[in-house]
């Protein structure tokens, strides 16, 4: 029988090997699926890929792609001599030393009384200067002994009769002054109280809540921090001090008699009674007479201008109608005055949305930069807050003398890419026009060598 014939009538022949066989002597092979499979043998490879994981384990990790440090042995080849940083041997400024003949010197900052940096803080153009200078120092101007002069006629005066306004160009050094009065004084005994950026009391950078009491806006926060500086810098002179009057507060009252620290501690604590705390502070402070105070403002202007802050209707609200900058404002007008002490001033031209009000610029005597006839519309209020503020104009230029030194301080710090000489020297001070900023930053940072 053939194999198809087979098939169709369902007969087949089978052997014991599996396979089906035909007389047309065919053999077909079965597919066998059950039949095991028997596994390749596995050989093992020689190449180890990871064979050097345990020396790297030894040495530690490596950075792809960045330079190991060198050895502190290798930077004392001379190479690498230039390019390092040394200490700047200054004077120090010491009110003994600050006579007309240190004028065009520069000074350092003693360590001691450079707290009053730390706490009450800095200028954002002089921060950037320290930042890169190994100490807080300063170039003693002619301006500077006028200044200090002024100061110390105040001492034993009314504030009333010091309130002083630093004016000039942008770049001329009106901040460094303002900072050389405060650490001149400091060093004098004075109780200190120094905003460097008072334009933070009105960009509306902190909380601010309405009072029903003094129908104004309360600033908690900052008032609690700057009652933190305070202590921190005062907290030498303030311990001989007593309240002289009695103030019941929310929780806790301050009888007379008791110690002032004990008032300013309140406000420390509980921020919302920091404004009240703070604005019975500069009262204390105005009674009192064992110590002068000096309160000294840098962006002064920024308090006569409009805030960034919004009433509940959206309405801009007037730096006036602020808690702080109103009692600033008191004490810089003669409102409320120190029995002894003085106010000092600072005006700022970089930030252009705080520009100095006409009101300001008439009554410190400076040229108008904008219209000013009769009739533009002048704001009373402000008008009255400018009363009396005497304008202290600083020189636009270095002279030869501050100019060199401050050369020299930038040239000692390693920072200028320039070949010390007299010609590199009258050529970046020509080119700044005398001005100090200029100067520093376009006329000594901003150059490198051809």
């Amino acid at each position: 029988m053939s194999l198809v014939a087979a098939l169709r009538t369902g007969r087949a022949v089978h052997s014991p090997s599996g396979t089906l066989a035909s007389s047309t002597g065919v053999v077909v092979q079965a597919r066998g699926y059950a039949a095991p499979v028997k596994s390749a043998k596995k050989v093992s490879s020689k190449f180890r890929p990871n064979a050097g994981n345990e020396d790297k384990k030894k040495r530690g990790l490596r950075d792809a792609g960045l330079f190991r440090p060198m050895s502190v042995n290798n930077l004392s080849e001379p190479v690498f001599q230039s390019d390092q940083r040394i200490s700047l041997q200054l004077p120090v400024f010491r009110p003994e030393a600050l006579t007309p003949a240190a004028a065009g010197k520069a000074m350092s900052f003693p360590q001691e009384e450079s707290k009053a940096l730390k706490a009450y803080g800095l200028p954002t153009n002089i921060l950037v200067d320290y930042m890169l200078l190994t100490k807080p120092c300063s170039i003693v101007r002619e301006a500077t002994v006028s200044v200090l002069d002024q100061l110390d006629s105040a001492a034993g005066t009314s504030s009333k009769d010091t309130r002083v306004v630093l004016t000039g160009k942008s770049g001329c050094g009106k901040s460094y002054l303002l900072l050389q009065a405060v650490q001149y004084s400091l060093q004098k005994e004075w109780i200190n109280l120094y905003i460097p950026r008072a334009i933070n009391l009105v960009n509306s950078s902190s909380p601010f809540v309405y009072d029903a009491r003094t129908q104004t806006y309360n600033q908690p926060f900052f008032a609690q921090q700057l009652l933190k500086r305070f202590v921190d810098v005062n907290e030498a002179l303030i311990r001989s001090l007593t309240v002289q009057g009695s103030y019941p507060l929310e929780e806790r009252a301050v009888s007379i008699g008791a110690p002032l620290a004990d008032l300013i501690n309140i406000g420390v604590e509980m921020q919302s009674v920091a404004p009240v705390v703070l604005s019975a502070l500069l009262d204390e402070l105005a009674k009192q007479t064992k110590y002068p105070v000096l309160l000294a403002i840098d962006d002064f202007q920024a308090l006569y201008c409009m805030s960034q802050y919004r009433d509940p209707f959206f309405r801009a609200i007037k730096a006036y109608h602020l808690t702080l900058p109103r009692t600033l404002l008191e004490f810089a007008s003669g409102e409320r005055s120190f029995a002894r002490g003085a106010v000092l001033g600072a005006l700022s031209t970089q930030n252009t949305t705080y520009r100095t009000p006409l009101e300001l610029i008439e009554s410190l005597g400076l040229q108008p930069t904008m219209p000013a006839n009769p009739y533009v519309r002048r704001e009373a209020e402000l008008v009255e807050y400018a009363k009396g503020l005497k304008s202290f104009p600083v020189p636009e230029r270095l002279t030869v003398d501050e100019a060199a030194s401050l050369f020299d301080l930038w040239q000692q710090k390693k920072a200028l890419h320039l070949p010390r000489g007299d010609e590199i020297f009258l050529a970046k001070y020509t080119e700044a026009g005398g001005n100090a900023r200029e100067f520093v930053k376009k006329g000594l940072l901003q150059t490198v060598t051809m």
